[in-house]
């Protein structure tokens, strides 16, 4: 009796085990706290934070409701520039050291070590089956002892790891190792044609860490030297292939990333093919308006798209005309400005727009300004002072349709556009209109 009473005792103890993720930080000085993630294949839920001492340690303990998975530390702003990954088992302590100069160092935790070693591995083999080629060497033995290194290192960590979080992580970074000799060409070819080969995709860890994010920017942007529209959709139709039919969620994730890097390097023609050939399909699937507004509103006004068209009423010697942006002729260039009669800094732009824009020859400039108004009062006292000005009067003001065709946030929002109704430029302030608006 006295020793189930013993047992009972320490139960509670023994249910609710804590475990501590704690590390040092250096420069000291440049932290002040340290924040915990944890990481799902959709973003990240808030655990923890603890203040970084002077010496630059901090410690932040986990108990039995945070279970196994990838913790990102989050140690400064931008949050999406100063993080990094960990492995978290659930049943060991993770100590870390983390140098501003010297990166990541995990002083205990079996699994970070374990992957981080592994990784140590296969660089020091990469670097060693880079100068081979580099050098152009034909020895095919030193060849075949390089590779047989690289499967046996792959092998042995292969076996220390089961039973372990990183194991997953090693199986899905297997490297292809060739059977027999082959030339720069031919080894390329293979290795980005496998690259994707051992990922699962529906790997919940797989999907939480940024392993899986690194490793498909890696595939769709680091796989040529010169890529062209079409080697990005292929590759992209690769990557869908590799994810496969029943991995929707992480499919709009990752797609979605691709399509961000696609905007950010004006790849314009393959943000689109993305967006319509899977993403928007996707997005509307999961009723993630946020994504359908965002895709929709890029492909509405992306650099070198036709600009979306709208009615227009003008006076022509006293009678009212009505024609659409589309209808308009007789410049080379159309500036298009999104503005409201109660807005200051309108107030404040536009008579400086007019006073270049009157420099100007109508036949390479003309202005179509859209008024977004809750009522015509004001707007039609206030465009008096613009008589050169196409005017259009949108009332709703926010509630205009206009705002969401052409992703209206705030106003004045400026347009570019050519002869043709292209959209050319969109400037993001008056100092950088004038600068363009200086060069026609």
């Amino acid at each position: 009796m006295k020793k189930l009473i013993l047992i009972l005792a320490f139960l509670p103890s023994f249910l609710m085990a804590q475990h501590s993720i704690e590390g040092t930080f250096s420069p000291a000085n440049d932290f002040t706290y340290a924040f915990v993630y944890k990481s799902n294949p959709t973003g990240s839920v808030y655990v923890d934070r603890a203040k970084v001492e002077e010496n630059g340690q901090f410690k932040i303990v986990l108990d039995s409701t945070n279970t196994a998975g990838i913790y990102k530390i989050v140690y400064g702003v931008p949050q999406e520039d100063h993080n990094f990954d960990l492995i978290f088992s659930g049943d060991e302590d993770v100590v870390l050291e983390f140098s501003l100069n010297k990166g990541l160092d995990f002083k205990e935790s079996n699994e970070n070590k374990l992957w981080a070693s592994y990784t140590n591995s296969i660089e020091m083999i990469n670097r060693t089956i880079s100068n081979f080629y580099t050098q152009e060497s034909d020895d095919e033995e030193a060849f075949k002892d390089i590779f047989k290194t690289l499967n046996e290192t792959q092998n042995a960590f292969e076996l220390a790891s089961k039973g372990t979080l990183a194991s997953v992580f090693i199986q899905a970074n297997k490297p292809y190792i060739p059977k027999s000799f082959e030339d720069v060409s031919t080894y390329s070819k293979n290795l980005k044609s496998t690259y994707l080969q051992n990922v699962d995709f529906s790997n919940p860890l797989l999907q939480s860490s940024e392993f899986l994010s690194d490793r498909v920017m890696a595939y769709v942007f680091g796989m040529s030297p010169d890529p062209t529209e079409a080697f990005y959709k292929q590759q992209i139709d690769n990557l869908v292939n590799y994810i496969g039919p029943e991995n929707g969620e992480i499919k709009m994730v990752l797609l979605q990333a691709v399509w961000n890097n696609m905007v950010q390097i004006e790849e314009t023609p393959v943000a689109n093919y993305i967006t319509d050939t899977y993403l928007m399909e996707l997005a509307k699937h999961a009723k993630n308006d946020v994504l359908v507004d965002q895709l929709t509103v890029y492909k509405n006004t992306a650099l070198k798209t036709i600009a979306r068209d709208f009615p227009i009423e003008m006076t022509v010697d006293g009678n009212t005309v009505k024609s659409s942006l589309h209808g308009l002729k007789g410049a080379d260039h159309y500036l298009l400005i999104f503005w409201s009669s109660e807005c200051s800094h309108c107030l404040q732009e536009l008579p400086l727009i007019r006073k270049m824009v009157d420099e100007i020859s109508e036949s390479k400039l003309k202005v179509v300004a859209y008024g977004l108004e809750d009522d015509a009062t004001h707007w039609k006292k206030e465009i008096t002072n613009y008589p050169n000005f196409i005017q259009v009067l949108g009332l709703g003001k926010w509630n205009n349709p206009i705002t969401e065709v052409y992703g209206i946030e705030l106003t004045p929002t400026y347009f570019v556009l050519d002869k043709n109704k292209r959209i050319m430029a969109r400037p993001q302030s008056l100092e950088e209109l004038t600068s363009i608006l200086n060069t026609l």
